[in-house]
């Protein structure tokens, strides 16, 4: 079903790797870890198994860009397949709050980005008609959608040949949410229509429409016309035509819905009046009054979203419609990061939850609006047949339950405490290592010191270093500690900078640009883990108290830090401590172990560890002077725009602050 169209062969332990986990996802194993180390291949291990096991895929990134990033790689993968982008679309996004101590309601305020949305609206049409599609997608997919039965039973197939009046064919369109524009065609979700032709933007295209020529009441052509050429791509003998939106739902719901809402509303004023809050009972009343009329009137409100339990017919508290039910059942969710996208999702639901209780205590929303929610996690999971964790350093929720054979989960509050108390990895567990780079880099030396006199040694350390021209980082444990250490290093002759979470995104990357190219010889910080973090100059990174047991200096954060200068073949990581944690003892267990079994590999197959060279990128600062001398300010804000169509997120939100300085000076 899936065709992997590359040069690359596996190589190193990727083919134990790939084995391994298409024989235990073919199984039916509930959940597998790929545990693969910074630069092993771990995206071209998974196509491999997406391409063996023949599943729809569900692949989760934590943010925007490392989505952005996924997509390129497995779109370039799987040319022949539908390789679709599901993140949230809001280039800016102020969700509706009250905060009741100050008395301040915040009203709802988003700018919505067409192209991302055109991208989730194909998403959902490739998930309702083709079976060989792998959707990248940000934590945003757990969130409410329209329903899919809805979606696929207002939908209209269409075929030549076919028997249909032309004014009947344009009611269904309106019906689905298309408006008319025989001027300015062009905009989401219109049609235009000249005789016996009729163009539309059907949902989720991108860079195309639907031609639909007419022979009386019969349909002669379809067709795929390209939009700013008008050339003709493609003719089809038959095509299925979607609703415009995402939340899409049948006006025979509607009336019923109406009614509910109400029911509920009435008991909601009797309910306010009963403890004398009568502000916030005339508040719900004008506001749900108001929404209710516009609902009748235009068949939308602002906030429909608000009302989805009755619009869908969901009971109260039941889980919401989201991307999950638009896959078929067997379906494989590959979580990247999975240390860092499990948090995300267990917090999501109780993070939106206490916003909108807020909203509904003091009157703005009736309570049925908390089941307009993302999933809770123990859904999402009962949703979901099979996982793969993707990730460098797995959390105790992934090596636990990829270590017993239940079809079930064991919560990552239980994991943590199995973990920390029993946890033991045996033979049958579905873990596989990867930890082989096609470059035949080893994990960095671990060196230790005592903390006792730690800046001397490490001004030591820093001067071999910089001599061999080499880069250096340290992370300390505090913002003071990393601004004096960075001052103290320069008073000492070293080019040094601190970077931390004070600093705006410019400087930042001005600041790690500078260091490759040697600008800056030293950087310290204090959290330098930034996942996709490229500094191939980097030959050492001191740890500054180590033993200071935390979220900073935990195992996971160890290993992080040192992959850091993993991407050097001189790399160490020099560790200053009074006492060994378990953490040390456990990151010293992993990185000797790693280590040996890259030697013994580069050694049987004659490999010498070399870096990859890696150009710097432009520098953003001086485009910001360049822009600030006097270019025109809808030019930075075209850039951005064109950024954000392109799914460079990180550069669309470097212009946007280009753009907010440029309107304060």
């Amino acid at each position: 079903m899936f065709h992997l169209s590359t040069k690359l062969k596996p190589a190193g332990d990727q083919h134990l790797a790939i084995d391994k986990l298409s024989r235990w996802i073919q199984k039916g194993v509930r959940h597998q870890t790929l545990l693969g180390v910074t630069g092993s291949g771990k995206t071209f291990t998974a196509s491999n198994v997406i391409a063996k096991v023949g599943k729809p895929v569900l692949v989760l990134s934590p943010n925007k860009a490392l989505a952005a990033q996924l997509y390129s790689e497995l779109k370039a993968f799987f040319p022949k397949n539908a390789v679709e982008y599901f993140v949230s679309y809001f280039d800016y996004y102020q969700p509706e709050a009250y905060v009741a101590h100050t008395d301040t309601y915040i009203d709802k305020d988003a700018s919505i980005n067409e192209g991302i949305e055109r991208l989730r609206l194909s998403t959902m049409r490739s998930l309702l008609s083709r079976n060989d599609v792998i959707v990248v997608a940000s934590v945003s997919c757990i969130y409410g959608l329209g329903s899919p039965s809805d979606w696929q039973e207002m939908s209209l197939e269409i075929q030549e040949g076919q028997e249909i009046l032309r004014e009947d064919f344009i009611h269904h369109l309106v019906r689905l949410g298309y408006s008319r524009d025989d001027i300015n065609f062009g905009a989401k979700g219109t049609f235009r229509v000249r005789g016996e032709v009729i163009n539309i933007m059907v949902s989720g295209m991108v860079n195309c429409h639907l031609r639909v020529d007419f022979f009386d009441s019969e349909i002669e052509k379809i067709q795929l016309v390209e939009d700013v050429s008008a050339k003709i791509l493609e003719s089809l003998e038959k095509f299925r035509i979607f609703p415009s939106a995402q939340f899409a739902s049948p006006r025979e719901k509607l009336k019923p819905a109406i009614k509910e809402i109400q029911k509920e509303l009435k008991e909601r004023i009797h309910w306010f009046e009963k403890r004398d809050k009568l502000a916030e009972a005339q508040r719900i009343k004008l506001r749900t009054e108001y929404d209710l009329e516009m609902m009748q009137e235009l068949g939308f409100c602002k906030g429909i979203e608000n009302y989805s339990r009755y619009l869908s017919g969901r009971k109260e508290g039941e889980a919401p419609w989201t991307l999950l039910d638009f896959f078929p059942e067997d379906f494989l969710m590959i979580l990247d990061e999975s240390h860092i996208a499990i948090p995300q999702l267990v917090a999501m639901y109780s993070g939106d939850r206490s916003r909108k209780i807020s909203l509904v205590e003091h009157g703005f929303r009736l309570p049925s609006a908390l089941d307009n929610r993302p999933l809770q996690f123990e859904e999402l999971m009962k949703k979901t047949k099979q996982f793969l964790y993707l990730s460098a350093t797995p959390s105790s929720f992934e090596l636990v339950n990829s270590s017993v054979s239940n079809q079930t989960f064991i919560s990552p509050q239980v994991s943590k405490e199995i973990f920390n108390e029993s946890f033991k990895r045996d033979s049958q567990s579905s873990i596989a290592e990867q930890i082989l780079r096609p470059t035949g880099l080893l994990d960095p030396m671990i060196t230790c010191f005592p903390a006792e006199g730690q800046i001397d040694k490490v001004l030591e350390l820093c001067r071999q270093r910089v001599e061999r021209k080499d880069r250096v980082l340290i992370t300390a444990l505090t913002k003071r500690t990393a601004e004096d250490l960075s001052d103290y290093l320069a008073e000492a002759g070293f080019k040094s900078a601190y970077l931390h979470s004070d600093i705006d995104t410019i400087e930042r990357i001005e600041i790690l640009r500078n260091l490759r190219l040697g600008k800056y010889e030293v950087l310290v910080g204090i959290n330098l883990l930034r996942e996709g973090l490229d500094l191939p100059e980097v030959s050492l990174v001191c740890v500054l108290d180590a033993d200071q047991e935390g979220f900073l200096r935990n195992v996971s954060s160890l290993i992080q830090v040192a992959g850091r200068a993993a991407r050097h073949e001189n790399g160490e990581c020099a560790l200053f401590f009074d006492r060994e944690t378990d953490s040390i003892r456990r990151f010293r267990f992993i990185s000797e172990e790693r280590r040996k079994a890259q030697q013994e590999y580069n050694l049987k197959n004659q490999i010498t560890p070399k870096r990859v060279i890696r150009s710097t990128q432009q520098s953003l600062k001086e485009k910001e002077e360049v822009y600030s001398a006097g270019d025109d300010r809808a030019k930075i804000e075209q850039e951005m725009f064109l950024a954000a169509e392109k799914l460079d997120f990180e550069k669309a939100a470097d212009l946007k602050e280009i753009l907010e300085n440029f309107d304060n000076s």
